[in-house]
């Protein structure tokens, strides 16, 4: 099962043998992240440390703050996943590790614990890109979906639509130009006084709201664009509580009139969602449709991609809850089908801020320093 590994030059790999077992590391944000997979798609562990009690008070990821928890986190992850796995260092096929898009100090936690590995147990590294890696996410949950698939990502820091034409092939079809989904549900619950992060908060305040209380604007960006904006949604949130003749130091809503404002936003936020993919639906006839990031958590968003006369109709691809927010599974997943193409890093990888093809470094919004 092992492969042989050069540290200098290029090395050619034959194909990974099945029960191929590879090491997933995820430190791009705020979730110090390991599992294992085998063959692919068979998780034999996933383990993931959330910072969020540890943001929470500034209602954003510190990244300085967050670099030192991973620090202090990466080597009793790592050694979960591998025990919880019931695997060994020297088992492994090779591991994976984000490496672009994120904060720079977090990935760079994550990609020296990997290096630090690959060399040790002379191991191939496979830096992976994260955003690529959610995309994925639909194969590790459903290896046979139907290609041509349409993918959404949607979370703290992306919200993007992509078409995936092979498991290493995609077409991005089109991104936020300003806030990402989860974004604007953070900006939006810190708006409506309820805890960070905000899509959680926002879903549970929800429960028994009227949707369309409040008129709150879908941006579209004209008819043909697949591209999202949700910034003028939060303005619009924040002068319905605050109207500009009226008090600025209003207090938070609550009761009725908060489930119906937080009901009317989770849907403003869905709808648009729901209205991008149909129009890709349309046109790039895809015979898949899977969901990853963060708010592919969302429940309400999950009723209505199966609700969809037209999204409904195709071959629906919803991951398990803890596949959706950032994780090792799906880094190593992603890591696999590289390394069966005869992809390897070398050992000086860098960490890299910005996504592959433009638009905003994941993540929630950052906090000031504390």
């Amino acid at each position: 099962m092992r492969l042989s590994v050069a540290r200098g030059g290029t090395t050619l790999f034959a194909p990974v043998t099945a029960r191929s077992l590879i090491l997933g590391i995820e430190t791009s944000c705020d979730e110090t992240a390991a599992a294992v997979v085998a063959d692919g798609h068979v998780v034999l562990s996933n383990v993931v440390h959330s910072q969020i009690e540890l943001h929470a008070r500034w209602r954003g990821v510190v990244p300085e703050v967050a670099s030192r928890s991973h620090t202090e986190r990466i080597v009793p992850i790592v050694a979960q996943a591998l025990e919880q796995a019931n695997v060994r260092p020297e088992d492994l096929a090779g591991v994976a590790v984000t490496h672009r898009p994120g904060m720079v100090g977090c990935l760079l936690v994550g990609l020296s614990a990997a290096k630090a590995l690959c060399w040790r147990y002379d191991l191939p590294l496979i830096g992976v890109d994260h955003v690529q890696a959610h995309v994925h996410t639909g194969f590790l949950a459903d290896p046979q979906m139907p290609l041509p698939a349409l993918a959404l990502v949607a979370s703290g820091g992306h919200t993007a639509l992509w078409l995936v034409k092979a498991p290493t092939v995609t077409e991005r079809l089109g991104t936020t130009r300003d806030d990402a989904a989860g974004e604007a549900l953070d900006k939006g619950a810190a708006l409506l006084g309820l805890p960070y992060p905000g899509g959680p908060s926002i879903q549970n305040a929800a429960k028994g709201g009227d949707p369309r209380a409040f008129d709150l604007p879908r941006t579209m960006l004209g008819a043909d664009s697949l591209d999202f904006s949700f910034s003028g949604l939060k303005t619009a949130l924040l002068y319905t509580l605050r109207p500009q003749q009226g008090p600025t130091d209003a207090p938070p809503p609550t009761g009725d009139r908060l489930r119906d404002l937080a009901c009317s936003y989770q849907e403003a936020v869905v709808d648009v969602l729901v209205a991008k993919l149909a129009r890709a639906a349309e046109r790039c006839a895809p015979k898949s449709l899977c969901i990853g990031g963060g708010v592919a958590k969302n429940l309400r968003l999950r009723e209505r991609l199966q609700q969809h006369p037209i999204l409904s109709r195709l071959h629906l691809v919803l991951p398990d809850l803890s596949l959706c927010a950032d994780n090792g599974a799906m880094i190593a997943s992603l890591g696999f089908e590289l390394l069966q193409q005869g992809h390897r890093s070398p050992l000086d990888l860098d960490a890299i801020a910005t996504p592959r093809s433009g638009g905003k470094a994941p993540g929630r919004p950052k906090a000031e320093r504390p």
